[in-house]
């Protein structure tokens, strides 16, 4: 998912290697760092997220700080290098990820972002990643030429996307993150307009969360209309 501007003060230094987040952590979501290169100041929550998605368990993600990500939060990608040297179960992808968020003038180190919102976004770019495990190398190098290139083909991304992490049970940190974005008086109006015109709403969201209550509110609505 894609948002507004960002400045980062990334220091190679910060980061854990594998090796160090396993001698550093002894959490319950440890397992889930196998594989994993994690900024440390979002490791915790990251590890959370991932134990959504057990199937990834094994997957070479390289999580990165970054000063501009084309005007995106964070961004998930195959590591293009990997895409012809291994076969799908080795390949390696990176999530980039803005180091600040700026609100107006106000920078906000990303891990200071509400829980629920930040588990929302990174679940998120784990749905992508869970979208690209059985695509092919040419599928992949075709899908990021048409990302760049369509709207409608980013909506259908997008859409992929979402559905993966609300499989997984992150669809109410789905609906946190929407609702962040949508809501927040600090956010640009043009953003906001994108996000809408590209993305599923919080309303969608919450339908495949749960659709006897997208059921409720249309029968309300029907009720209301009919007054």
């Amino acid at each position: 998912m894609s948002i507004y501007n960002s400045s980062d003060r990334y220091d190679k230094k910060e980061m854990l290697t594998v090796t160090e987040v396993s001698q550093d952590s002894n959490g319950e979501f440890e397992k889930f760092a196998t594989n994993k290169i994690i900024p440390s100041e979002i490791r915790e929550l990251t590890l959370e997220a991932l134990s959504y998605f057990p199937d990834l368990i094994n997957t070479k993600i390289d999580f990165q700080f970054k000063k501009n990500i084309s005007g995106s939060v964070m961004q998930a990608q195959p590591k293009v290098g990997s895409l012809f040297k291994h076969s799908k179960g080795n390949r390696s992808y990176k999530i980039k990820i803005s180091r600040y968020l700026f609100l107006e003038d106000n920078p906000i180190p990303i891990e200071d972002l509400p829980k629920d919102v930040f588990l929302g976004w990174i679940g998120h770019e784990l749905g992508h990643i869970q979208d690209y495990l059985n695509r092919s190398s040419l599928n992949l190098l075709g899908f990021g030429m048409k990302y760049y290139l369509s709207n409608a083909f980013i909506t259908k991304a997008e859409i992929a996307a979402d559905s993966y992490a609300v499989a997984h049970g992150l669809g109410e940190k789905i609906i946190a993150t929407k609702n962040f974005v949508l809501n927040h008086d600090q956010i640009p109006l043009a953003y906001k307009q994108k996000i809408e015109a590209l993305y599923l709403s919080p309303g969608e969201i919450l339908s495949m969360v749960d659709p006897d209550m997208d059921e409720e509110i249309e029968e309300k609505d029907q009720s209301l209309d009919s007054l």
